[in-house]
């Protein structure tokens, strides 16, 4: 197996190369060229007739960091930065949010003459470093598309004492950059980046009053909502964070056509009133973002302002068949559990080994979490974050239930992941199981979950079939905030809120422990936290672990 690793990851590597991928690897090849750098140059463009509004919160305090000369991304700060997308020695993830200038709408929120001084001012240095020279991260159709639409929501705050020049090398850039996202539309990779794209020409066309292009573009991002948004609302994707961002840039579009009094089309509405469901259901009692797929907590006023733009009120799911996901839910307490296959190719790029992990809270305070994503300027954690052992769920000899590709995306996978869900009396339980750990055709790990009606009483009960004489581990990765103390004696651990609430691990099965583990939820940051550990072996080619949570005010 270890020595025809080569051979299947070229394998993958192949399979992953579609025709769009290709068509867009060859014209790279031209938008490197002088030739084409003097065909932007030589185009027409023309001030905008309309102005999309840009209706999201900046952050002032990072806003004064820029506005000082420093600059602040991912949690990283980079000092006396002046041109920041030329950074070295920091992560394509970093260098990609640079290019989209989000930073905009902190200075902004500053709303100084000196923070619309500072905000010309690195415009104007990207224009001169990268206007109209084709770079690979910062004209990556994605990033361009989301500058198009910053620089559009933000042309009214930067106007207020900008001369002529800088207005004429703005609106000139702005025409450039739209004309490369015409040229490269119809081969832009599988993914959501295409509906980032296209949202980059439909502001464009709607800014130019051009019906004929905004026809088009909408046309397009019809097709992707249709090919990208699951029957349950989901994204393909299967990610929280991507369905949320995925909502805004909708209402986005939407805000901008209403405001240009176009038409706003049924694809798209229907799209924003399926999906603020699936954001909801994706959200913890503190508000946050549960932790699957490349997903951190986010910023939960963010998510509040963007559900209350969306104007859907539809109600969370309990089950998401087509996203693969459960939600329990009785009293306060709250889980939310992975029963589905990592997404297809073109949609896993971030996507992460954890089918069958589940997390818990209980009221605002999350007590069990999957480790969750790290992004920031260097790319250390990039790798740890997505294995199986990073999810509150089961590994088999230290191996990941999908192969994870080395620049990202899953290989092999499960043969199939199933769920069931039966309720009764507010009781709820979940049998879940996934065939073929590790995508080698053989192991079948299969979870029940329980959830009282008072949310008092969790039980699980883990079953590997298939796998002879091998070691197993069952995680449940907790919250940083939450304190716990091994119970030798008693096979079981001991846990407390930060509220004072108390609930009991206990197992039976396998060899419990209390070992380190990471936190990596909340955005740009890194917290040491604790694990609870439940080790065993098979044998006869099966072997059971059974475990409960319960609060300590139910226990007898």
């Amino acid at each position: 197996m270890i020595g025809n690793r080569p051979l299947r990851l070229l394998g993958h590597k192949v399979r992953r190369a579609g025709i769009r991928q290709l068509l867009y690897a060859l014209s790279t090849l031209v938008f490197k060229t002088s030739l084409y750098k003097r065909l932007l140059e030589k185009s027409v463009s023309e001030a905008p007739t309309f102005l999309p509004t840009d209706i999201w919160p900046g952050n002032a305090n990072r806003g004064s960091v820029l506005v000082d000369g420093d600059f602040e991304c991912l949690g990283t700060v980079i000092r006396d930065a002046d041109k920041p997308w030329l950074a070295t020695s920091v992560s394509e993830a970093w260098l990609t949010s640079v290019s989209e200038f989000d930073w905009l709408r902190d200075l902004r929120a500053v709303g100084t003459d000196a923070a619309r001084a500072r905000a010309r001012e690195l415009i104007t240095r990207w224009i001169e470093t990268h206007g109209s020279r084709w770079q690979k991260i910062s004209w990556q159709p994605s990033a361009t598309g989301v500058r198009l639409a910053n620089w559009l929501g933000q042309r009214e705050f930067l106007a207020i004492g900008a001369d002529a020049t800088f207005l004429d090398q703005f609106d000139a850039s702005i025409h450039q950059q739209n004309l490369y996202l015409q040229h490269v539309s119809g081969f832009i990779p599988t993914g959501f980046d295409r509906i980032l794209a296209f949202k980059g020409l439909i502001l464009t066309a709607a800014s130019a009053k051009n019906s004929q292009l905004l026809s088009r573009w909408v046309k397009q991002l019809d097709r992707e909502i249709d090919m990208q948004i699951l029957g349950d609302g989901g994204h393909v994707s299967r990610s929280p964070s991507t369905e949320l961002g995925l909502l805004r840039h909708l209402v986005d579009i939407r805000t901008a056509l209403k405001d240009a009094k176009e038409e706003v089309s049924h694809t798209l509405q229907t799209a924003i009133d399926k999906t603020a469901p699936m954001v909801r259901f994706f959200r913890h009692g503190d508000g946050g973002l549960a932790l699957f797929n490349g997903s951190d907590e986010g910023e939960g006023w963010l998510t509040d302002v963007v559900l209350t733009r969306s104007e859907a009120r539809g109600k969370p799911l309990d089950t998401a068949p087509h996203s693969g996901f459960e939600r329990l839910s009785a009293n306060r307490t709250l889980l939310l559990l992975d029963t589905g296959n990592p997404p297809p190719m073109g949609y896993d790029q971030q996507a992460h080994a954890g089918t069958l992990s589940f997390e818990m809270s209980v009221g605002k305070e999350r007590v069990i979490t999957n480790c969750g994503a790290h992004f920031s300027a260097t790319e250390s954690w990039l790798e740890a974050q997505r294995t199986t052992a990073a999810h509150s769920t089961v590994t088999i000899e230290n191996m990941n239930s999908s192969e994870l590709l080395p620049q990202g995306g899953i290989g092999s996978r499960p043969n199939s992941v199933s769920a069931e869900r039966r309720e009764a009396d507010g009781n709820i339980w979940i049998d879940t199981s996934m065939d073929g750990y590790g995508g080698r055709g053989t192991g079948i790990h299969t979870r029940r979950l329980y959830l009282s009606a008072n949310g008092g009483d969790i039980r699980g009960e883990d079953t590997l079939s298939g796998v002879e004489g091998q070691k197993f581990v069952a995680r449940f990765h907790l919250h940083p905030s939450v304190q716990a103390s091994l119970v030798r004696q008693a096979n079981s651990v001991l846990m407390r809120t930060p509220s004072g609430s108390g609930w009991r691990f206990r197992a039976s099965g396998g060899v419990i422990s209390l070992q380190e583990s990471v936190y990596l939820g909340l955005p740009g940051q890194v917290k040491r936290t604790e694990q609870v550990v439940i080790s065993g072996a098979t044998q006869s080619g099966s072997g059971q672990i059974k475990w409960a949570i319960s609060r300590l005010a139910d226990e007898n």
